[in-house]
């Protein structure tokens, strides 16, 4: 007998914005920085990658390109792509400090 089992689709799952900012935080905590354009790409498919590219300013081919893992897009390119998708960056101290 073979079980089969089916293919996991990230996408699936993202379908609420505080789903989205969620996978988003745990993507860019990890220092390679492939794992936050894999994310943007999986959001951008669940979105609609053209929706996402027409919002962005960007054709369709060229957030293809910016998301693939190993590209180097420029800040503006992900800044734009993050605003499409209606998140934003946050940045906040790695650790706590004691003022002496």
């Amino acid at each position: 007998m073979t079980i089969g089992f089916a293919t996991f689709n990230v996408a699936d799952y993202l379908d609420d914005d505080e789903v989205i900012a969620e996978y988003f935080a745990a993507a860019a905590e990890d220092s390679n920085p492939d794992v936050l354009l894999a994310a943007l790409a999986e959001v951008a498919k669940a979105r609609g990658m053209a929706q996402v590219a027409a919002a962005a300013g960007l054709g369709r081919e060229s957030l293809y390109k910016a998301l693939t893992p190993g590209s180097h897009p420029r800040f503006e390119t992900i800044s734009a792509v993050m605003r499409a998708l209606n998140v934003k960056i946050s940045v906040v101290p790695t650790k706590t400090t004691e003022a002496s």
